[in-house]
């Protein structure tokens, strides 16, 4: 919600939630019958227009959530592929000379996030183990702390998968195989797309 308020203070919202958004009637266009986040595609459309998207903290919705991991997992990967295909579908949004602050906060809050992130962080374990080998794998260098760190993390988040698998929630290893499968989400989502 912070992110929301402070990019309405920038310029505006970049997409409005489902379960919740207004537009005037005379700014509402169809999307393709095939959109998967026609949400989000409806309001960047608008935005694309010229016209802001405003978040109000005192707009009050109830969501269902997820009922498990594995529901959460489908959402997020709906999400993701519906991600890609807004990138396409958005595409001149890329354009930073004509759309201005709404393309910098479009690419760097979502674009990036659909696209590159997950990437990178499958690049970022060869690259780490390179430079920790030249460093020295077992030493207290910057890029050998780092390379641990990940390691780390992602043994963290297998140990938390184990467990969501027999039913057994401890929430320091939640919280890694929670970034992990989102961002595991994220290509899949693309391959679905």
């Amino acid at each position: 919600m912070g992110i929301k308020k402070w990019d309405a203070e920038l310029y505006s919202v970049v997409g409005a939630a489902g379960e919740l958004f207004a537009i005037r009637t005379q700014l509402y266009r169809h999307v393709e019958k095939d959109t998967l986040l026609d949400d989000f595609i409806i309001s960047l459309r608008v935005a694309q227009e010229g016209y802001t998207i405003q978040y109000d903290p005192e707009a009050y919705a109830i969501e269902t959530a997820s009922a498990s991991v594995k529901e959460e997992f489908k959402r997020k990967i709906r999400i993701s592929a519906g991600g890609i295909q807004s990138i396409v579908r958005l595409h001149s949004l890329l354009n930073i000379f004509k759309c201005g602050t709404l393309s910098f906060q479009y690419i760097s809050h979502r674009v990036l996030r659909w696209s590159l992130t997950p990437l990178c962080l499958i690049l970022l374990i060869p690259v780490l183990s390179i430079l920790s080998f030249n460093e020295g794998i077992i030493s207290f260098e910057f890029y050998s702390i780092l390379f641990w760190m990940q390691l780390f993390f992602y043994a963290a988040a297998l140990l938390g998968w184990f467990l969501e698998n027999r039913e057994t929630r401890i929430k320091i290893l939640f919280v890694p195989y929670y970034f992990f499968i989102m961002n595991l989400c994220e290509i899949l989502g693309f391959f679905r797309y």
